[in-house]
């Protein structure tokens, strides 16, 4: 069972992190330049569902009244601009469009800007930094679909940059690989375990019982394990975790192969998150090349350069 990535990923993006100036007040943010070289592994899918309203360039701020996103959709609330004008069901139709393009497509990986009454997750207003409403009204659909999610900020940061690829990785190869019996199964979890107890603990250990007890299978269990896999590994993880599970691997194979590396420092070093990462990368790319696995990062993409 292969564990690498060769074809590039599909990524649905809010148009005004893609460069675009297509915000409210006609700004845009380019923040998949991030990536650098690896922008390669990408093919973006830019969309604004308030352009595709006709709302405009720039135009009135608008907001979500009387609950979010999700109470939209469902006819309990209202999107409105500043000057109360109702522009509700403009901008439901424009987030199904947004929605059915990115399903005819096979992308389900979206990368939104925070704070949107239309893109945001898990704030919906810029003002004073509130949370507003989240979700915003595609934000609630991309949530109800199952997508990965990516927050646009977390690009400018190094490790949660690092963190993101890595789990994107993952996601994307546990979603597509086959897996028609127990054994294929348990190749999988034993490929991605070590990722998932270093985002998740608690529900890694309680789905590798399960998976540990398993007797049979049928289609309908395997894909129901490969879906709380994909929970997990939406989850993002932290500094402190990131650091830990660092060494942690690095342990492992200062053991195995009884060699020092100076491309890891001690954990109690102190050292910049850009240093950090660094470090990551280095010592996922020299296992890789010797033919392990880096259990916090199992899926790699090697596709043409």
């Amino acid at each position: 069972m292969e564990k690498v990535l060769k074809k590039k990923l599909k990524v649905g993006i809010s148009e005004c992190c893609f460069g675009a100036k297509v915000r409210y007040n006609g700004k845009g943010f380019d923040y998949v330049k991030n990536f650098g070289r690896e922008n390669e592994q990408f093919v973006f899918y830019p969309m604004c569902p308030e352009c595709l309203a006709g709302l405009g360039v720039p135009r009135t701020p608008i907001s979500i009244k009387g609950g979010s996103g999700q109470d939209v959709l469902e006819g309990k609330a209202k999107i409105k601009n500043k000057t109360g004008e109702d522009v509700t069901e403009k901008l439901i139709k424009a987030c199904n469009f947004c929605l059915e393009l990115l399903k005819s497509e096979d992308i389900y990986i979206y990368m939104y800007k925070e704070g949107s009454p239309s893109c945001g997750v898990y704030r919906t207003t810029l003002k004073d930094k509130r949370l507003g409403n989240p979700p915003g009204v595609l934000g609630a659909m991309l949530l109800k679909e199952g997508f990965f999610l990516v927050c646009a900020d977390d690009l400018e940061s190094p490790i949660k940059r690092w963190d993101i690829r890595r789990r994107l990785n993952a996601f994307v190869w546990a979603r597509e690989v086959e897996i028609e019996n127990k054994n294929q199964l348990y190749n999988v979890w034993h490929a991605l375990k070590f990722l998932c107890q270093e985002l998740d603990e608690k529900a890694a250990r309680s789905l590798g019982n399960k998976l540990s007890n398993l007797n049979d299978t049928q289609k309908e269990d395997i894909e129901k394990y490969r879906q709380l896999i994909l929970d997990i590994i939406r989850k993002p993880s932290n500094l402190s975790r990131i650091k830990a599970w660092l060494w942690k691997n690095y342990s492992y194979y200062r053991k195995y192969k009884g060699i020092e590396l100076d491309i890891v420092k001690e954990p109690t070093d102190l050292r910049s998150n850009t240093i950090l990462a660094e470090e990551l990368i280095k010592l996922e790319n020299k296992l890789y090349n010797e033919g392990y696995s880096f259990g916090s990062s199992p899926i790699l993409y090697r596709g043409k350069r």
